[in-house]
């Protein structure tokens, strides 16, 4: 706030430095420009004018530290941080719409500088700026729900989210083991399933939706087997899926979900439908990675929150304390860590150098791909698709950054943007560890054991 208010007295000294002091951002959500240091550290005694200046009442975005980000105005694709800006639109008119009438706000982000640029090289890395498919990233803080970076390959001007894929499977996972499921219980799949009656599925408000007419298949063949929890979800294998949550219940998963923190894109409902851990829903990266946030938080949800304090000209502030809620058992939330923590150190992006859970996520026929993921202290995702429209523009046979990709799934692009940008946010932090699984309690099989 210091910072800002020394800002202003520039401002009304000379509104050619205000100006360029405003308008030095990077563009896109810069990549390797840092601005704000200059802003910050560019301290003169401020000049009691500045609050009757016009001029200086502008509206600007600071980050975690203090410093300007960007003016705050009703264009947020002219300026450097066009993701951000949207989102604190989005939040202030939830909150109050009359927030976005008034000019001279200086609003409190709770973005990290550093963390953002790390984001924005890992996107910049993989993604090119004029490829036709749009990478997004997110990092938030488990435990707290501060959102530390957010960055895009372009400006995907409140393009919708994508459908979420496989990275919805730890939903059902966790429903499961809540439900007293162990690690080694499952079933004998082959690699086609179809509901065998109607009321196979039924949604929460008890309306069968199992679809008895539809086949669905698995994405890599692997014949008739017997899977497991820890297999089915390493192999994301869609018919070990399709099982449990038949098994576990549709309006158990839905609602596991909802309690982590998925949240539709466009605010409406989720979708409940057979195919609900396969990711039909359309979510954004910040609410898929405040969900998998939470079970960092070993079940403690947080409200995502960027904003932390408004400001007006007169310097009132209205600060956006958290809102956290304990909303899984402690010891589920670590054994599902527990599996994802597997399924990564397994997959082809082998980890960060540290304790770390992560799961890949594809969505029909490579349509979208995501990668969510985290350490104890940092959650992410990462999603990529073709806004145009992800069902007649496939990631199949297409260029992105440069490479040629035959078709595109979670751990190509979106993992690599994910491991990149994670080993960078962590290099340097203090080590964290998981809680170890219960073993007696959810190690080897109950009930759905192989013969």
């Amino acid at each position: 706030m210091k910072a800002f208010l020394v800002f202003l007295g520039v401002a009304a000294a000379g509104a050619v430095i205000a100006v360029l002091l405003l308008l030095r951002s990077p563009a896109g959500g810069g990549a390797d420009e840092e601005p704000a240091a200059s802003v910050a550290t560019a301290a003169v005694p401020a000049s009691p004018v500045a609050s009757a200046s016009p001029a200086a009442r502008k509206s600007v975005l600071l980050d975690a530290e203090g410093a300007v980000l960007q003016e705050f105005s009703g264009d947020c694709a002219a300026g450097g941080y066009p993701y951000l800006c949207r989102y604190v639109r989005e939040r202030l008119l939830a909150e109050d719409p009359q927030l976005l009438t008034r000019d001279g706000l200086t609003i409190q982000t709770t973005i990290d500088p550093r963390l953002q640029r790390a984001a924005q090289r890992a996107v910049d890395a993989y993604v090119h700026r004029d490829d036709r498919q749009i990478a997004t990233q997110v990092m938030i803080v488990p435990g707290e729900g501060a959102v530390k970076a957010m960055v895009t390959s372009r400006d995907p001007a409140g393009a919708p989210g994508l459908h979420q894929g496989t990275t919805a499977m730890p939903y059902a996972l966790a429903a499961a083991l809540a439900a007293g499921f162990r690690y080694d219980d499952g079933y004998v799949v082959s690699d086609e399933y179809r509901a065998q009656r109607y009321t196979a599925f039924k949604d929460c408000a008890g309306r069968a939706v199992g679809d008895v007419r539809v086949t669905l298949h698995n994405r890599e063949k692997g014949g008739t087997r017997f899977v497991t929890l820890r297999s089915g979800t390493q192999g994301a294998v869609n018919t070990f899926y399709l099982q449990l949550q038949e098994k576990v219940g549709l309006c158990e998963t839905v609602r596991m979900a909802q309690r982590l923190g998925l949240r539709s894109a466009n605010g409406k409902p989720l979708q409940e439908t057979e195919t609900f851990a396969l990711g039909p829903n359309e979510a954004d990266p910040v609410s898929v990675a405040n969900s998998y946030a939470s079970l960092a938080a070993r079940g403690r949800f947080c409200e995502p929150r960027v904003i932390t304090e408004i400001r007006d000209g007169s310097g009132a502030g209205r600060p956006f304390p958290a809102h956290c809620v304990q909303v899984l058992d402690p010891a589920v939330a670590d054994a599902v860590t527990g599996v994802l923590t597997d399924a990564l150190a397994k997959s082809s992006l082998k980890g960060v150098g540290r304790e770390a859970a992560g799961m890949p996520g594809e969505g029909d026929i490579y349509r979208t791909a995501w990668f969510a993921g985290y350490t104890p202290g940092l959650a992410s995702a990462v999603s990529l698709g073709d806004f145009r429209d992800p069902v007649r523009h496939p990631m199949v046979d297409v260029t992105i950054g440069g490479r040629r990709y035959s078709h595109v799934d979670g751990t190509s692009v979106p993992g690599l943007i994910w491991k990149k940008a994670m080993t960078e946010a962590l290099h340097g932090t203090q080590e964290a560890r998981f809680v170890r699984p219960d073993a007696e309690r959810f190690g080897g099989c109950r009930d759905a054991c192989p013969n």
